[in-house]
């Protein structure tokens, strides 16, 4: 698989490559990497300039091979309350029935395209075009951990209580971030979600 490299600062260097085609475990321990940012089709990997390069970081990413295992990602099936503070607007917005965003939402197979924001925050890709709905105008000041939101034609939960400008939809009790767990984070990029009503 050919993997493309850009310069992205000093001490940055972005991989064009989904992040569920690598090794992300394996790129940490480049030496001098210090940490990586997944995002849907590349990865920046952070160094320290006075320890390696650009070229010897670049060098070793392109020794890593893609992970051969052709086993499926893990399943999380996820119960969600559908009690979100805002259903009842998203619902109108589409001209569809709370129940009928509900029965969208739950239909689904998500997949985690990779981990942001905030530790934990799962990217969910796979919301029906019909749901995808843009962020609030101005974002909550703090959104409750385990809320369900959609954002564009994404979906995901909070980890953790911290500010939000997602639609909210519901919620789940289910702990998805834990920093005494190993790994930390309950989803990991490329695992399969299933969303139960609860």
């Amino acid at each position: 698989m050919k993997r493309m490299f850009r310069y992205a600062s000093d001490q940055s260097l972005f991989l064009d490559l989904a992040p569920d085609a690598t090794d992300l475990h394996a790129l940490f321990h480049i030496p001098g990497v210090v940490n990586i940012h997944p995002a849907y089709a590349s990865i920046l990997l952070v160094f320290d300039p006075l320890r390696t390069s650009h070229d010897e970081v670049q060098r070793a990413a392109a020794a890593i091979q893609p992970p051969q295992s052709k086993a499926p990602r893990p399943l999380h099936q996820i119960p969600i309350h559908y009690d979100g503070p805002d259903l009842d607007s998203l619902a109108r917005l589409h001209n569809l029935s709370p129940g009928r965003v509900i029965e969208l939402h739950a239909a689904a197979n998500y997949t985690v395209a990779f981990l942001g924001f905030v530790p934990g925050f799962a990217y969910l890709h796979g919301l029906p075009a019909a749901l995808a709905t843009p962020r609030l105008p101005s974002p909550r000041k703090v959104v409750p951990a385990g809320s369900l939101g959609i954002a564009g034609d994404q979906t995901g939960i909070y980890p953790i209580a911290t500010p939000g400008g997602w639609q909210l939809i519901g919620h789940t009790t289910i702990e998805l971030f834990n920093p005494h767990n190993v790994p930390m984070s309950l989803l990991q990029p490329g695992d399969r979600v299933k969303f139960i009503p609860a």
